[in-house]
């Protein structure tokens, strides 16, 4: 998992001027010929060191719920100390979202500028969107909402926001591809396809969180592909 990004903390000028005075302390405190302390984390480098532990905790087995001690255990620090850097377990869950939500739809962007036939991209989105999950299991487990059941509300209400946005996105590409084929319900056609290609990529990630990670997502996906592109 590369390192995701929840948005600017408040807490990361703070703990600047903060960090340099501790630093400070321990450089003037520490005896000749000892061994320096250990450093603290530079600004923002603690927020994605708890994202990542997170997301690592979440693939897993047995990992239902994950509470803010085990993870503050996992980390080796404090639940205050998470608390200086999100203010709720919520707000980590949403940091988790807003990485998928950005590493996907930059793909996606980058999958239309590059491929000129629309059902091409359409197939390729899925095909990513399945690729992705399989690489961050932990990450499925939320897009899936298997990691938000004990959770606010409003995160499984987002991501069923953002299987809308991957639905609307297929079905443009898919609308293209029915009027460059001569359909004479093109909409129709899009509409269904898209519905069912999104279908097809949440029950894969589904099966492949449900099975332990055993059933890759993207197996024999380019015949199911096929059929319904």
């Amino acid at each position: 998992m590369q390192s995701p990004q929840a948005g600017r903390d408040v807490n990361d000028e703070d703990e600047a001027p903060e960090a340099r005075a501790d630093a400070a302390s321990e450089s003037a405190n520490a005896p000749d010929g000892a061994a320096p302390a250990r450093k603290r984390p530079k600004p923002g480098e603690r927020r994605v060191q708890i994202l990542q532990t997170l997301a690592a905790m979440l693939e897993e087995p047995g990992a239902d719920r994950i509470t803010t001690a085990a993870l503050a255990a996992k980390l080796s620090v404090s639940e205050a100390a998470l608390y200086r850097h999100f203010a709720s377990k919520a707000q980590m869950f949403e940091g988790l979202i807003e990485f998928i939500e950005q590493s996907i739809f930059t793909l996606i962007n980058q999958i239309t500028e590059r491929d000129a036939d629309p059902a091409l991209q359409a197939r390729r989105i899925v095909f990513m969107l399945l690729q992705f999950g399989e690489k961050n299991p932990g990450m499925a487990r939320v897009m899936v909402g298997d990691a938000l059941v004990f959770e606010n509300e409003r995160l499984s209400a987002r991501m069923n926001q953002f299987f809308d946005k991957i639905e609307s996105q297929l079905r443009q590409c898919l609308r293209a591809a029915a009027e460059h084929a001569g359909s004479q319900t093109p909409t129709v056609d899009a509409n269904g396809r898209a519905s069912a290609l999104t279908a097809l990529a949440v029950g894969r990630l589904q099966r492949f969180t449900r099975s332990g990670f055993k059933r890759s997502p993207t197996e024999q996906i380019e015949m199911a592909l096929g059929l319904l592109t």
